[in-house]
């Protein structure tokens, strides 16, 4: 694969905002530095952040990332409405990249109405229109992105205020070591071999297959969800996924019937070396029977000394593998045509 050939498919040049990703993260941890956000932090009973697709995901890994040392509930609502227990005591946090995200915009004005603790972070938009109007704390990040290819302004920001309102401890450290390991990263990714691009040879292995990704529950279950998302939006191409160990429950069984379907799918193990001792040894009796269905089984697995550094090692990995993807499937990774339609569909009932 040379540039040339990456040009010609890659019209809107997504090449240059993944490997620009390290530097979207610096400003990303300049602008929470700078955001001096003013909230009320006690007596938050806790906290959910409204978003979708692209600007979910940073509100998705928040709740992930900080399981295991937040104190209070932390849900992601993907909805026009609210949760009903929302109110006063809920710090509601409004995640809309381009602030015109229709189904945040409602549970936006329903958070007003209910008077939570509001913070909106966003590029533009009605988002900032009513925050400004209500006088809310705001973080403005840049614009013109496609959503999914601003992680780093949707969750970094957030997590910096997380800290700076002392509902979580201090992260520098693993912070630091995310955006050392992220650096590195993408110089290998760019190369154009195989042999050293660990994306680029994963996505030679999936190319024109249905993927399935499977990750344990805890901490993972986010990352999951981002490969799936990216391989569909990037790759324009269909993929599915589980969490262990639900997925031992019941969807296992399903790999039975369907024998010639099951040959053509590639299954993507996420691993990581903290996932629950039990689960590890059941991923392992899980691909030894997948195997049997399919020979196009992978382990992948995180990279890093922290929590952080190995989500992230994944999250990166992931885009790569489907930016790769659009490019073997000859389609340009930016334009996401069937989605702008349904928005102008919807745009046309009121």
């Amino acid at each position: 694969m040379d540039s040339e050939s990456i040009a010609r498919v890659d019209k809107a040049n997504m090449f240059s905002l993944l490997r620009g990703f390290p530097q979207q993260v610096s400003e990303a941890l300049e602008i929470g530095r700078n955001a001096g956000v003013r909230l009320r932090a006690t007596g938050i009973h806790n906290i959910v952040v409204c978003g979708l697709g692209g600007s979910a995901i940073g509100g998705d890994l928040l709740r992930s990332y900080l399981a295991d040392e937040l104190k209070i509930p932390f849900l992601v609502n993907r909805n026009y409405t609210l949760p009903k227990f929302v109110g006063p005591d809920t710090l509601v946090i409004i995640s809309s990249y381009s602030g015109n995200t229709e189904e945040t915009n409602a549970a936006h004005r329903e958070a007003l109405r209910r008077k939570a603790r509001i913070l909106c972070i966003s590029s533009n938009g009605t988002t900032e229109v009513l925050a400004r109007k209500a006088r809310t704390p705001f973080i403005k990040v840049p614009g013109g992105l496609p959503p999914r290819a601003a992680l780093g302004y949707a969750f970094f920001p957030l997590l910096l205020t997380l800290m700076n309102l002392g509902l979580v401890k201090n992260k520098q450290k693993e912070i630091k070591e995310t955006l050392s390991l992220l650096t590195v990263k993408a110089g290998e990714y760019t190369s154009p071999d195989p042999a050293s691009n660990r994306a680029l040879a994963l996505a030679q292995e999936i190319k024109h297959r249905i993927v399935v990704c499977y990750s344990s529950t805890e901490r993972f279950d986010t990352v999951n969800t981002r490969w799936r998302g990216q391989i569909a939006e990037n790759g324009k191409a269909l993929a599915f996924g589980h969490v262990l160990p639900e997925m031992n429950h019941n969807e296992l069984v399903g790999w039975k019937v369907l024998e010639n379907e099951m040959q053509e799918m590639a299954v993507l193990f996420l691993r990581d070396k903290a996932d629950h001792p039990r689960v590890q040894i059941r991923m392992g009796i899980t691909r030894e029977i997948i195997g049997k269905h399919t020979s196009h089984v992978t382990e992948v697995w995180s990279e890093g000394n922290g929590l952080l550094a190995r989500m992230f090692s994944l999250i990166y990995l992931g885009d790569w593998v489907s930016y790769y993807l659009a490019i073997l499937h000859e389609e340009d990774p930016t334009p996401v045509e069937v989605i702008n339609y349904l928005k102008t569909e919807l745009g046309k009932v009121t």
